[in-house]
């Protein structure tokens, strides 16, 4: 169940690089998530799932900027996946398996990111409008975040 999760939670951040790590920043900080590993206990911290939600809400906004570049670029796809590794880390060491987390939260952030692009693309010439797609998009990976925090 933990591998399913952590390969969603990567798709998520496909989506939406700091809406991913901000639902497990929040996690961890209620207890949901269990970090065993040293190097993911600033998940945990008391301010960071503030900061995380702060970025996260300046993302969902610069995302719907003309100026702002395609997810598919090289540092916005590297950024993706690193996130979708971070974030299927922390949930693949609560259970001692963070290196099975991450290859698979990177993986399903290829998937997001790729996937997402693509569904929205359809969408937008649906619409004639890219803003109907990218909301809808943001209530999909924000609704989806959500049931996966449900899950842990």
């Amino acid at each position: 169940m933990l591998d399913i999760l952590a390969l969603l939670i990567g798709v998520i951040a496909g989506l939406r690089a700091l809406l991913a790590p901000a639902a497990i920043a929040w996690a961890a900080r209620f207890g949901w998530l269990d970090l065993h590993a040293p190097f993911l206990a600033f998940l945990g911290y008391r301010w960071t799932p503030w900061l995380l939600s702060l970025l996260a809400l300046g993302e969902l906004v610069g995302d719907k900027l003309p100026t702002t570049p395609s997810r598919k670029t090289p540092p916005a796809f590297a950024a993706r996946i690193a996130s979708g590794a971070l974030c299927g880390a922390a949930i693949g060491a609560s259970a001692g398996q963070g290196l099975v987390g991450a290859l698979l939260g990177a993986i399903g952030a290829v998937v997001g990111t790729l996937g997402g692009a693509a569904l929205r693309a359809n969408l937008a010439r649906a619409f004639v409008n890219d803003r109907p797609a990218a909301l809808i998009e943001d209530a999909v990976a924000i609704a989806a975040a959500t049931l996966i925090l449900l899950a842990l």
